[in-house]
């Protein structure tokens, strides 16, 4: 699988883009685009379908209103 990388340069692991997703610690002060291309890594790993509903729900949600679709990418 591709790196994926926030808009400074880190490299996104499956707690960092879930911490962002939720916006606790590191994700705290993510921008916008951050938060996108976080859920983007959750939705391409299929990591959002195996936590807790409210990812899934939430992911559901973005492909739903066409801002991220089932594969991942940012639209």
């Amino acid at each position: 699988m591709e790196t994926t990388k926030l808009s400074n340069g880190t490299i996104l692991t499956p707690y960092l883009a879930s911490a962002i997703a939720e916006g606790f610690c590191e994700g705290e002060d993510a921008s916008e685009h951050d938060q996108l291309i976080a859920w983007s890594y959750l939705i391409k790993t299929g990591l959002c379908w195996q936590l807790q509903g409210w990812y899934g729900r939430t992911a559901n949600n973005l492909i739903e209103n066409k801002i991220i679709n089932r594969e991942g990418v940012i639209l």
